[in-house]
């Protein structure tokens, strides 16, 4: 692995230095919120686009903030006298966080973004050279090893993740260390592996920028690193899912055939997990001629795991290889040279079978339960992060379900959940609505159809009564046989429960 064109990075283990850089970058405001009120909503959002204009055109006076950040994410070097009275520059300088450049001007030698944390906390990310984001623009270097920064995929899995209180968290494929920070707040120990012994250097740096514990850091692919008898609460990874015809960029590329590595992570977490623990996964699949994607991920789901699966994107296969071609900067090469490795993309998808590519979550727990229960489904619709409260709650609800028969769902009492609305849909000036839509304003903001029984046994739904009592007034009020309404209804009742738009009181 060449890492001839990446910056020698800072040591890793001069703590006294990390803090000293920590409290100056805080004391200059180096923090999201900082860099919000500084650079304007609009310059913000283009550096996640790794566009650097704006940024560059809303820096350009010479307070300490404005210096911090044309250092640090825009990698511009800086007049070390200017520097002096805000950093601690010849420690800086000493233990490698920044290098001379030129006769009297200091550059960074990493990558360093400002990231707000769940609670408010003021985080750095640390990563290579212009590879703070990833995005439309590409990456900002072609070496193998190169570790990236926050991207869209990283803050998604973030948002998704459970965060209950555990004793061991497990963080796969680490890279610049996000999913380790987060999981260093709720969990006793972190364990966090990556293929790329860079990545572990600018994890520990990550952690130690963060004022976060250190994590243990493993070397190695998958979970080769960790020892048999070792188990875990939580595990969480996004992984190299891109699906290419041979490994090129480590970061992306799993060197795996097809979405081979994505099944294999999912299926081998299963042995990792202790009873009631989370694997949660970003992941791509493919969609192979004339067989069902869903019947392709249930075969990966291991047993003695629950698991709920979402596909928030299908794209078709030539999308999916300019799409990545574009993120490696391909595009802007030589055209013939990326014409040979479009070509060489579809080859493999058309050997493989393969139209289209999924992308989405998927989420393991370990259930002592006889019978898994395994949901896979397509929603593409705009949800509400951060979602992890919403994926415990879920495998709560089947719990509830697995326990609960038709009879003992009756004897039961729910509540409405919060803020869901109703909605008709019909024709314009119909006296009756043709069907009635649930919809849920909160979580994965669901919406469902149910009959004008179950329209009305939600409404009511305030854990006062149980759910036989509401259906015999409704037959009362219907003219119905209540005795066949309480045979027909509590399928319905059971999905509404599922997603989340009742809960058992």
């Amino acid at each position: 692995m060449s890492h001839s064109s990446l910056s020698a990075l800072p040591a890793p283990d001069r703590l006294d230095v990390t803090a000293r850089l920590r409290d100056a970058l805080l004391e200059a405001s180096f923090t999201a919120d900082g860099l919000l009120e500084l650079l304007g909503a609009p310059a913000y959002a283009a550096l996640a686009r790794s566009e650097i204009v704006p940024a560059l055109r809303a820096t350009r006076g010479d307070t300490p903030l404005e210096m911090l950040v044309r250092l640090f994410l825009l990698q511009q070097p800086v007049p070390h006298a200017r520097v002096e009275g805000v950093l601690p520059v010849d420690a800086c300088l000493e233990s490698g966080w920044l290098v001379r450049a030129g006769t009297d001007e200091v550059a960074a030698t990493v990558d360093v973004r400002p990231y707000g944390g769940a609670g408010g906390e003021d985080w750095f990310i640390v990563s290579d050279l212009g590879c703070a984001v990833g995005g439309a623009g590409g990456i900002g270097s072609r070496e193998e090893g190169v570790v990236l920064g926050v991207g869209g995929a990283s803050t998604t899995l973030a948002g998704i993740t459970v965060r209950t209180p555990v004793s061991a968290a497990l963080d796969l494929g680490t890279g610049s260390g996000i999913q380790a920070l987060h999981a260093a707040q709720h969990a006793t120990r972190v364990t966090a592996t990556d293929i790329n012994p860079r990545a572990l250097h600018i994890t520990a740096l990550t952690l130690a920028l963060s004022g976060a514990p250190a994590a243990d850091l493993r070397e190695g692919s998958l979970f080769e690193p960790l020892r048999d008898d070792e188990t875990y609460d939580l595990i969480v990874s996004n992984p190299p899912f891109v699906i290419s015809p041979g490994a090129r960029l480590t970061y992306r590329d799993g060197g795996m055939g097809g979405d081979d590595l994505c099944r294999t992570l999912v299926q081998q977490a299963g042995e990792r997990l202790n009873e009631g623990g989370f694997a949660q996964f970003l992941a791509n699949w493919q969609h192979v001629e004339g067989e069902d994607w869903q019947d392709r991920l249930r075969a990966w789901v291991p047993r003695g795991c629950d698991a709920w699966i979402v596909q928030r994107e299908v794209q078709d296969v030539t999308q999916y290889a300019e799409l990545w071609l574009r993120d490696a900067g391909d595009h802007r090469g030589d055209p013939a040279e990326y014409q040979a490795r479009y070509d060489a993309w579809l080859d493999e998808f058309e050997a493989r079978k393969v139209k289209a590519v999924g992308f989405g979550w998927i989420t393991l727990r370990k259930t002592g339960a006889a019978v898994p229960s395994v949901t896979a489904e397509e929603w593409p619709h705009p949800v509400e992060q951060p979602l992890g409260e919403t994926v415990r709650e879920h495998f709560e609800r089947l719990d509830y379900l697995r326990t609960h028969d038709d009879a003992a769902l009756l004897t039961g009492h729910f509540k409405l959940a919060p803020e869901i609305v109703q909605e008709q849909v019909g024709l314009p000036g119909a006296e009756d609505p043709e069907h009635v839509v649930l919809r849920q304003n909160r979580g994965m903001r669901r919406a469902t159809k149910v009959d004008t029984v179950g329209a009305g046994f939600a409404g009511v739904c305030d854990g006062s009564l149980s759910a036989g009592r509401i259906l015999d007034a409704i037959a009362q009020l219907v003219g119905e046989d209540p005795v066949l309404l309480r045979d027909r209804t509590p399928a319905q009742i059971r999905l509404l429960v599922e997603q989340g738009f009742l809960e058992p009181a």
